[in-house]
């Protein structure tokens, strides 16, 4: 049985370090995690494991430091080409620059073009899994889950449904959202690192027809995700109560229609009411904390104090978010914070990206953390990757110290090697 033992700096946590204290991490300045047949079989001190595993393939990276594989727990592949794109208001950026890219999508070609290159790209960045909306095509969804099957990456994704408000060529019907994502989950959930996630886009974009049918099948197949989005902009908020006069709040639009649960997946939820929050943390959803983006399309300022409430998934949005990279979500995330007057520790925002949002998408006992039995993603982070950050990482009395120069200035520079399932990238 063949065993890959990775040594460097280790990281470690056994729990969300915003709750449980500083306490939940361990840190290993000569570490090492041992991966057999893709998993973790066992880590901590580098020269223990070498000592009881002398037939294992030796990869070193020195000082760099050993990480879960980053995790972006909402993401629109179709947008990596318009990716930092000027624009107003969300509304506005949906319609110049989103729709038209998504009506590109259904050449299947087209589509394998734009995964393989948006999966690539995320690699490079440190992020070993990804939870991505698709566009109305089928062949968007079957493009992205092959990419990502072929790169031995978890990923979870689905065909986004609309059947108002968006161009023309843009709209499916309650009937044929509810088949094709039918016929989508049945191909593609639980095949090899794949879960399929039902995906109706917005309630503005879903008449409650089309709303009803998804969450008949969700019902149908409640051990799948539910992903969509909520309360991103005020003047959404004020579209939406427009459009469903008898909704007691935005959530109610799902709710309402059998879309809102345990392994619902809500996008944003910057503005919410107390009745809204109250009923994420009673069926046990999670929300999505989408930095970049909020800032760039000037959405509002997210509360990362619903975390003591609800499970919080950290994402960049792509492309609505500027950036490819979750580091660069953790800095943005780290600027909010600030501005909300909730300073977020280096741990936090580390487990955000990876911990976090393994429990937001119900993979906390797969992947996340390093920890034996789980899937051995891993990231290995230069900290020393530029002169800037290596002058500031050169003063760090701690790891922290060490880390968060990376985490607010780093990028894919940073990203010294990818482990997916225990293969080097």
């Amino acid at each position: 049985m063949a065993e890959r033992l990775i040594l460097g700096q280790v990281l470690a946590f056994e729990g969300d370090p915003g709750a449980l204290g500083l306490g939940a991490a361990r840190h290993w300045t000569r570490g090492g995690v041992l991966v057999r047949d893709g998993r973790i079989a066992a880590f901590g001190d580098g020269a223990d494991l070498r000592g009881r595993h002398p037939g294992a393939e030796v990869t070193d990276h020195r000082d760099c430091l050993i990480v879960p594989g980053f995790i972006d727990a909402h993401a629109h592949y179709p947008q990596t080409g318009i990716i930092a794109s000027w624009g107003k208001r969300l509304i506005d950026w949906l319609n110049t620059y989103t729709f038209p890219e998504e009506a590109r999508f259904g050449d299947a070609h087209y589509a394998a073009e734009v995964a393989g290159r948006y999966l690539d790209l995320i690699l490079a960045n440190g992020t070993t899994s990804v939870a991505s909306f698709a566009t109305i095509h089928p062949e968007s969804v079957d493009a992205f889950f092959e990419a990502a099957r072929e790169r031995g990456m978890r990923v979870f994704a689905g065909k986004t449904c609309m059947d108002r408000n968006a161009p023309e060529d843009l709209r499916d019907t309650a009937q044929s959202a509810y088949d094709d994502s039918r016929a989508l989950l049945e191909t593609w959930h639980g095949v090899d690192r794949l879960s399929y996630v039902i995906t109706p886009r917005f309630s503005p974009t879903s008449t409650p027809e089309q709303l009803q049918a998804l969450g008949a099948l969700w019902a149908e197949h409640p051990d799948c995700l539910m992903q969509t989005h909520l309360s991103e902009q005020v003047d959404e908020i004020a579209w939406v109560k427009d459009l469903y006069p008898a909704a007691r709040d935005y959530l109610d639009t799902y709710e309402a229609h059998g879309l809102l649960g345990a392994n619902g997946l809500y996008g944003h939820a910057i503005h919410l009411e107390p009745r809204e929050v109250d009923r994420l943390a009673e069926v046990g959803a999670a929300v999505v904390h989408c930095p970049t983006s909020n800032t760039f399309i000037g959405s509002g300022l997210f509360d990362m104090g619903l975390a003591e409430r609800m499970r919080v998934g950290l994402a960049t949005d792509t492309g609505g978010g500027s950036s490819f990279s979750m580091l660069r979500s953790m800095a943005a995330a780290y600027e909010i914070g600030q501005l909300r007057g909730r300073v977020l520790h280096p741990a936090e925002l580390l487990w955000r990206a990876t911990g976090g949002s393994a429990e937001a998408l119900g993979m906390a006992d797969r992947i996340g953390r390093i920890a034996e039995g789980m899937e051995a993603d891993l990231c290995v982070l230069d900290l020393c990757s530029t002169p800037a950050i290596a002058q500031r990482a050169a003063r760090a009395e701690d790891v922290w110290e060490a880390l968060f120069p990376t985490i607010m200035m780093g990028d894919d520079r940073a990203v010294a090697q990818v482990y997916v399932a225990g293969q080097a990238v």
